[in-house]
């Protein structure tokens, strides 16, 4: 019932609307800061690795991630240094504009879950929350925003004349 609403309501869609700018403009901010001042993964890596998530009786939680970032991550720093900044801004961009909004929220949480992973909490739980609010809500999400005129183009170009059901 809920998530029909979220799919389907055009009020749900206004709030829905003020959710994704909240959230793309925190995203994009984080992705811009990092594009423009020289952002630099390798000091954050190195921590998480030392000093891995741990649980209650100090064992790590998370030592497949934990071994990912050592043996793959670390070692293509120079790969993260240019993927996070830019899949930040892009994230942001997509929210922002109600742009592929389902595809820009689900992005965005694989990096809220790999922060999260590392040991970072912050604002982290919340924008899971939010995120998966807006994932949840489909196409609404971006109703209010170029997704309206987007993902008809994409359904009729990837489907031609077949019929496909547009909530709205």
């Amino acid at each position: 019932m809920v998530v029909n609403w979220l799919r389907e309501n055009k009020f749900a869609a206004g709030i829905l609307t003020v959710l994704r700018l909240y959230m793309g403009y925190s995203w994009i901010t984080a992705g811009y800061h990092k594009l423009t001042g020289g952002f630099d993964a390798s000091g954050f890596l190195k921590g998480v690795i030392a000093n891995p998530v741990k649980g209650p009786d100090g064992s790590v939680v998370y030592g497949w991630y934990v071994d990912f970032l050592q043996h793959f991550a670390l070692p293509n720093v120079d790969i993260f240094n240019t993927i996070v900044p830019l899949g930040e801004f892009l994230v942001g961009l997509g929210l922002l504009l109600g742009c592929l909004t389902t595809a820009a929220m689900f992005f965005g949480l694989v990096m809220n879950f790999a922060f999260f992973l590392a040991g970072t909490v912050s604002h982290i739980p919340t924008d899971l929350f939010i995120g998966a609010i807006i994932l949840f809500s489909g196409y609404n999400a971006g109703r209010i925003g170029l997704d309206r005129w987007v993902i008809p183009f994409i359904r009729k170009t990837a489907f031609g004349n077949k019929t496909v059901k547009q909530n709205g």
